[in-house]
């Protein structure tokens, strides 16, 4: 095991995939030269030259129908849109021609395209430039979306998707990038399907991803404290969700509590909350409950940002109540 930065693990992956493939290429705003706004991409340019790590104008929708286009032809290109904000200046690319491309050939044609995002809030960047999108890629037939809360899953996560032949959206987390977790020495590979268990339990579930893992895992620290033993699953793959794994784990602990920084409306919570009253109704002792932003533009002052966005603190007060507590 080698301890790294999210940063660290991401730009590993980049590197071992356009090693072993000639067809495997990246593109995106500032990730040559520069390095990426998040060091992601550094020192790859100097590595595989401007014809595999592609610098492009501040063009979402037309360099990711390049990497569309590519991909159809049997590229696997790795397509950086530098905030999540802008991937709405790419959504004809990708909703309508990536995800149902292999659709409407018949089978004849695939679209193994990966697009990374960072998205979410990091810090006084302001309502622009601090979206939460998982709930729109979900919402797209044909498209798998991966979210990792680790060093070793953005590892992983990535190194799937790239041999993937279906188009994946990698959604990271721009608070994330200096985290450290160990990563395995040897290659390894994340299965974009399925959920992980990061903390049994058996009082009640958690169902966290991206970043609010890590509030349902400080939660889960206190509240064990108190005798509360939760269990904490990593949905990890938001499309498709474990339908299975979800249930395992509420028909284990009967209460369901589900974190994420997103608003509610309309989101990975009220989706996972419809798989468990289609799922496993009868095994609940108590309605699952939602911890979430509120339903506002995230503001720039920082306490305002602050108190629109959860934390730990509000899942474990949720986990109480839950709990009769």
């Amino acid at each position: 095991m080698a301890e790294m930065m999210y940063w660290q693990a991401i730009l590993r992956a980049h590197d071992e995939e356009l090693a072993r493939d000639p067809l495997v290429f990246a593109m995106g705003e500032d990730i040559g030269v520069a390095g990426g706004t998040y060091k992601a991409t550094s020192g790859l340019y100097a590595k595989y030259g401007p014809e595999r790590v592609i610098d492009t104008p501040i063009s979402e929708n037309s360099y990711t129908g390049i990497g569309v286009g590519a991909a159809m032809l049997g590229c696997r290109p790795i397509v950086e849109i530098m905030s999540v904000n802008f991937a709405w200046l790419a959504m004809d690319q990708l909703m309508n021609n990536a995800a149902k491309i292999h659709y409407m050939s018949g089978g004849k044609i695939r679209c193994p395209f990966v697009m990374r995002v960072p998205g979410g809030t990091a810090h006084q960047l302001g309502a622009q430039h601090s979206a939460r999108m998982e709930k729109v890629f979900m919402g797209i037939s044909g498209l798998r979306v991966v979210t990792p809360a680790t060093p070793r899953d953005a590892y992983g996560l990535l190194k799937s998707a790239v041999r993937s032949d279906d188009p994946v959206v990698l959604i990271e987390h721009e608070s994330m990038y200096n985290l450290k977790g160990e990563v395995p020495d040897e290659e390894f590979f994340t299965p974009l399907e399925g959920v992980e268990v990061m903390r049994p339990g058996r009082d009640l579930s958690i169902f966290a991803y991206n970043i609010s893992v890590h509030w349902a895992l400080q939660a889960a620290e206190r509240l064990a404290k108190e005798g509360i033993e939760a269990e904490v699953i990593d949905l990890r793959a938001l499309k498709p969700l474990d339908r299975a794994g979800i249930a395992a784990s509420v028909r284990k602990t009967h209460r369901a509590l589900i974190v994420e920084e997103d608003e509610a409306p309309v989101g990975v919570g009220a989706e996972v909350m419809a798989l468990i009253n289609e799922d496993a109704f009868f095994e609940l002792d108590a309605a699952p409950v939602r911890v979430h932003a509120k339903d506002v533009p995230i503001p720039y002052n920082r306490r305002l940002e602050k108190a629109a966005i959860p934390n730990a603190d509000d899942v474990v007060a949720a986990a109480k109540k839950l709990l009769g507590k």
